[in-house]
């Protein structure tokens, strides 16, 4: 597993990591930015997130054989 800091290449990790943040915010989480420039939590956690505040991990899927002996990722 590694962590990074910049914001994903892939737009779906990318939805994922914003929407997780957006979720900490509603829950009471305080922003990472002392002004940010839209008071709706998605637009603040996506602000976080392409300023590089946030910390995430991406799992990549590991390749496995199944039963016949072909490679799949899973």
């Amino acid at each position: 597993m590694t962590a990074y800091k910049e914001a994903p290449d892939s737009k779906f990790a990318y939805v994922v990591v914003a929407a997780r943040r957006a979720r900490q915010l509603m829950m009471g989480g305080r922003p990472l930015i002392p002004n940010p420039h839209s008071h709706k939590n998605t637009r603040i956690a996506e602000e976080e997130l392409i300023k590089g505040l946030l910390d995430y991990d991406m799992v990549l899927p590991e390749e496995t054989e199944d039963k016949d002996g072909k490679k799949r990722k899973g």
